[in-house]
């Protein structure tokens, strides 16, 4: 592949609902650009998007795959992204380094969640968009139903078909451009070949209706064009080409494409479309790229996607990261198509390549030149909150599973690895349980790490309600000297203090040098717990009495000491459960309001307020146990349709209802006796 000016580049991402089709187009597309010459199908696995194992058993996309294609003397990059929302943090990325989205939606289903969700992030980021509604030729397709439906969604958008499909379901076969005035009939074989027809009669008043609207949604990009149209005069198709392509920049309209992946019907007319109406990419005078992918390979090593913004990135040339403050050095960039690897001597501005082997170099990362510092505007990843409790099937796997999910973790931004301190398990947290379960099928892959998953455990906390005085005596014989300690202590709530220790000793009961030991003594049964084995809190304790041996007494006596006479007082004080509450905010459209408080009250949460998002979402705020939502993620994308989010943070610990807390502890004692 030889290397394009940023004149002949374009960088477009495919995007969309999972099933729509845009790795079925993107087969096509490279197809009929001659880079293959027979068109992969999903269900066989032997598509060049889809390479990696995990999407080939599972045939669903999940890794956003680079496909270069060239046409016509322009190198189009596609950038084909996953259209599940467990996977939404790679369409994200591909969405930052891309000039345009397309969105692909099926002409059956039309408008589905992660199109909508995929749609509003793009108008957010004022990206150019265009639509191509896919799978025509299906039953009960309905080119016209979706439009209707898109214009319904989003009032507010300017929807310009630039095609109109010739035939319906079955004996769909073409397509209608509105710009050329011209039938395209494709032949049934699936080869792409079409013969090119002027517009029958019957179709003329439809089209000329769709001609007079284009016009007037993209005359005013042009002030010369703008004349003419109100002037009355027919814009010619250059003047309309002109337009377009401007109005396409500025966000002024959303053009409509149609057509059917699947029997290469209107695929040619995409990629001129790609070619003649969406923008070079933009460019900066200082030499500059953004790495914007991370794949993780235990042979190759790591391999960085990086897309220019300026200068000219060459083999073997050293330069600088300013996200983080470090030297590295480019080795050998190159071209990748699905997994095939192409080198190349020099990645222009513009253009999208690969390098393997920056060490210190993660998603979201600028590169740039010493003399010149830049530093781009990094990635905005949806933030995970499903987490899950992992660990090693073998005990042999535990000391390489730590560099094994680090290495692993640096391909997605969205996987979070943590250590819980207080339930000493290591929490593995996504967007959502394919996302997570695909992760780990990797890390046995990759790295031979064989992993197991739950539910993690709620960190509960222990307290009391009763102050008591407590005696403790630790007193062992044996040959020689013996073990001697003995106090006697307060045990009190102290409510939102952790814990207190003082001591009120008179007359050397206790002597001085052995206080220190009773506080240690009483600090290690609080973390150990007495009724399920969590920590205790909100606790003061008073060392008030106690006496001694001169030969037997030691630290090690009165720590013992300590420990069982704080162990006796927590069973005579009234033993409570204490549970970690959370403050969560979570944005939903408004039709499913009744639906996620109705929920939230469900699960003994206290909704504090709602306020307005936009037109369509409300934010509503509320206080929720974290036991309760250990699974959230999943129970509010059930409840949504896909459609809600949400955050939480620890607020506060509060007391579990005593029917429930018998429950609990009945129920802990039985797994921690397993």
């Amino acid at each position: 592949m030889k290397n394009y000016d940023t004149e002949h580049l374009r960088n477009v991402c495919l995007v969309g609902h999972g099933g729509a089709g845009k790795t079925s187009l993107t087969e096509t597309l490279l197809f009929n650009s001659g880079v293959i010459n027979r068109i992969g199908k999903i269900t066989e696995g032997n598509t060049v998007s889809d390479y990696l194992p995990e999407e080939v058993k599972h045939k669903v996309s999940i890794s956003t795959s680079l496909i270069p294609i060239e046409w016509l003397g322009v190198k189009v990059n596609i950038l084909d992204t996953p259209g599940y929302l467990d996977f939404f943090g790679e369409v994200k990325s591909a969405l930052r380094v891309a000039e345009c989205g397309i969105l692909v939606l099926c002409g059956v289903a039309g408008l589905e969640v992660q199109a909508e969700i995929t749609l509003n992030v793009m108008e957010q980021h004022k990206l150019p968009i265009a639509i191509f509604v896919n799978k025509l030729d299906r039953k009960n397709a309905n080119f016209g139903k979706v439009l209707e439906q898109l214009k319904n969604a989003y009032p507010q958008a300017r929807f310009v078909p630039l095609q109109l499909p010739i035939g319906q379901e079955e004996s769909f076969h073409g397509v209608i451009d509105i710009i050329e005035n011209k039938e395209y009939h494709y032949e049934a074989n699936g080869s792409g070949k079409f013969s090119v027809k002027e517009v029958s009669a019957k179709y003329l008043v439809e089209i000329d209706l769709l001609r007079e609207q284009l016009a007037e949604a993209v005359a005013e990009t042009n002030d010369e064009i703008l004349t003419k149209y109100l002037e009355g005069e027919r814009l010619n198709e250059q003047d309309l080409q002109i337009a377009l392509q401007l109005a396409l920049k500025q966000n002024l309209v959303i053009p409509i494409l149609c057509g059917s992946a699947y029997k290469n019907i209107g695929v040619t007319n995409i990629i001129n479309f790609l070619t003649k109406f969406v923008s070079a990419p933009e460019v900066i005078p200082e030499k500059a790229a953004l790495v914007f992918k991370t794949l993780a390979d235990p042979y190759v090593g790591k391999m960085s996607f990086f897309r220019v913004y300026g200068g000219n990135f060459n083999a073997e040339t050293p330069i600088y990261n300013s996200s983080r403050g470090l030297d590295e050095k480019i080795g050998q960039p190159f071209y990748l198509r699905g997994k095939t690897q192409e080198s190349v001597a020099s990645v222009s501005a513009g253009d999208i390549a690969v390098v393997a082997k920056l060490q210190d170099v993660r998603t979201g990362d600028t590169l740039c030149g010493k003399e010149q510092l830049v530093k781009l505007q990094g990635i905005d990843f949806p933030i995970p909150t499903l987490s899950v409790a992992i660990e090693p099937k073998t005990k042999g796997d535990e000391d390489k599973l730590g560099s094994a999910l680090s290495r692993l973790a640096e391909e997605d931004p969205t996987i979070i690895i943590s250590k819980n301190t207080e339930t000493k398990e290591l929490l593995l947290i996504g967007l959502g349980e394919m996302q997570l379960e695909i992760f780990l099928e990797k890390l046995k892959r990759k790295f031979g790490v064989a992993v197991s998953m739950k539910v993690p455990r709620v960190p509960y906390r222990e307290t009391i309600r009763k102050a008591v005085k407590v005696e403790g005596k630790h007193k062992k014989q044996t040959g020689g000297h013996g073990q001697y300690g003995h106090v006697w202590i307060n045990i009190e709530p102290s409510e939102g203090k952790d814990f207190e220790f003082a001591e009120a000793i008179f007359g050397g009961s206790v002597p001085k040098q052995y206080i220190p030991a009773v506080e240690k003594g009483i600090r290690e049964a609080m973390a150990e717990g007495t009724m399920i084995g969590y920590p205790v809190t909100d606790i003061k304790v008073t060392l008030c009495d106690g006496s001694y041996h001169a030969v037997d007494s030691s630290e090690m006596a009165f720590r013992l000491a300590a420990i069982i006479a704080f162990r006796k007082g927590v069973e005579l004080a009234k033993p409570i459960l204490l549970e970690p509450v959370v403050e969560v905010e979570i944005i939903v459209p408004e039709v499913f309001m009744g639906d996620v408080i109705g929920d939230i009250n469900g699960k003994r949460g206290k909704v504090l307020g709602m306020i307005a998002a936009s037109d369509k979402y409300q934010i509503i705020r509320a206080h929720v146990p974290q036991a309760e939502m250990m699974r959230y993620a999943i129970d509010l994308r059930s409840l949504t349709q896909g459609r809600g989010s949400f955050s939480m943070e620890f607020i506060q610990y509060d007391e579990v209802p005593g029917k429930l807390s018998e429950i609990l502890v009945s129920q802990l004692k039985t797994e921690q006796s397993q």
